[in-house]
């Protein structure tokens, strides 16, 4: 089942990505399912219509925020595909990787790309 959502929320991102649209906040909250089980992207208020250059804004949401976003470098489509991979441990996991109390240790656990696996 998870395969599947993760799959349709990869193929709509490629979509998106060929238009040249980067969603930039992909987070559980922002993906729906209809009846049939079939994935949807919603809330497209921090999307950009990406010319050939990189962006520069951070945006989105704290717990799915890739590391060159946080540290102020300029970033592209690839930073859906970050948050892809953090929705798909949080799917598994139960909760997102880098879940802090205070926002600064999540800042440097993203920075660092340090999360404990749960057994």
């Amino acid at each position: 089942m998870y395969c599947s959502y993760v799959r349709q929320l990869a193929d709509a991102l490629s979509y998106c990505h060929a238009k040249r649209v980067i969603h930039r906040d992909i987070k559980p909250e922002n993906i729906l399912l209809d009846q049939k089980g079939n994935v949807k992207i919603a809330d497209f208020g921090w999307a950009v219509v990406a010319s050939h250059s990189r962006r520069q804004t951070v945006c989105g949401t704290l717990d799915y925020l890739p590391p060159e976003m946080i540290s102020g470098k300029s970033h592209d489509h690839t930073v859906d595909n970050w948050a892809i991979g953090v929705l798909l441990y949080e799917m598994l996991v139960g909760k997102p990787p880098f879940e802090y109390s205070d926002q600064s240790q999540t800042l440097q656990a993203i920075m660092h790309c340090r999360f404990i696996v749960s057994a």
